[in-house]
């Protein structure tokens, strides 16, 4: 892979990222979670061509963004792990998340995992969280992990690579009825 594709990348990242997460308005603490085919990054068909250098690109600039906000980021692993998380321990226990015993690797659990598990300081692996925002680069299916209720958010970005990018916030669901008054902060 050309240095060119991989500055692409990142750049594509950082922008669609940074516009998700101004939009999505979080605070520290938080969860964002983030799904990647770095086959279809690359041009394949998900799970067919893993990438360690995509998904090293797509990540290093997920966890610094993430970082410079106080965010906990979540890498998605592949079907093959049931979509299971990597997180830093941290965040387990912030939240309870049930860990769970595997280890990553490009071609069970996918490029992305296998990066987060590899780059992060204190990785585990949990089965579920609930995301308060997140990216989806590939069609991974991310929505299991995300808080009700989803919105769906477009950015000026709908590609990462070739990979098509989906991305959504999220927001406390509506109770009430046609009497009910609602917070605009938080919608």
């Amino acid at each position: 892979m050309n240095e060119e594709f991989l500055t692409q990348i990142k750049a594509e990242t950082r922008a669609a990222f940074g516009e998700l997460l101004n939009a999505a308005k979080l605070k520290p603490g938080q969860i964002v979670v983030a799904g990647c085919s770095s086959s279809e990054i690359v041009g394949e068909k998900i799970g067919t061509c893993s990438s360690m250098e995509a998904a090293e690109a797509v990540f290093s600039v997920l966890r610094e963004m993430t970082a410079e906000r106080g965010l906990f980021l979540a890498a998605q692993c592949c079907e093959h792990l049931n979509r299971a998380l990597v997180v830093e321990e941290a965040c387990a226990e912030k939240y309870g998340l049930q860990q769970v015993n595997a280890v990553p690797w490009a071609h069970g659990g996918g490029a992305m995992g296998t990066t987060a598990y590899q780059k992060f300081e204190h990785p585990v692996l949990v089965s579920h969280i609930k995301a308060a925002a997140g990216l989806d680069i590939g069609g991974t299916l991310i929505g299991m992990h995300l808080k009700e209720v989803a919105v769906p958010f477009r950015a000026s970005i709908n590609h990462i690579g070739n990979a098509i990018l989906l991305m959504a916030r999220t927001r406390p669901p509506f109770v009430g009825g046609e009497r009910a008054r609602y917070d605009e902060a938080l919608l």
